[in-house]
């Protein structure tokens, strides 16, 4: 352990730290900045990525909702008329 009291405060060394800190900082910031946060206006940052997020979600059923309905207008007819043709033959 460090005698330095500045040491034992920043944990090692002063400029190590703060070189740590200042790389930690700039990795941090490049992600924020992906998500599309604004450091002039963190607020406004959040609430668009909170609403980017639930149009994402939304935009993801959306989809599977137009494959559901494009797939349900070959499957669905073609089910009934195998079923229908079975109980016509089951009849006989």
């Amino acid at each position: 352990m460090a005698d330095n009291p500045l040491e034992r405060f920043f944990g090692g060394s002063p400029f190590w730290v703060v070189v740590r800190l200042v790389l930690l900082s700039v990795v941090i910031g490049v992600l924020l900045s992906v998500l599309g946060f604004d450091p002039w206006n963190i607020w406004w940052s959040l609430e668009r990525l909170v609403r980017r997020i639930i149009n994402l979600g939304w935009d993801a059923i959306d989809s599977v909702w137009r494959y559901f309905i494009l797939g349900a207008v070959l499957v669905f007819p073609i089910w009934l008329i195998v079923r229908l043709a079975r109980a016509g033959s089951n009849r006989s």
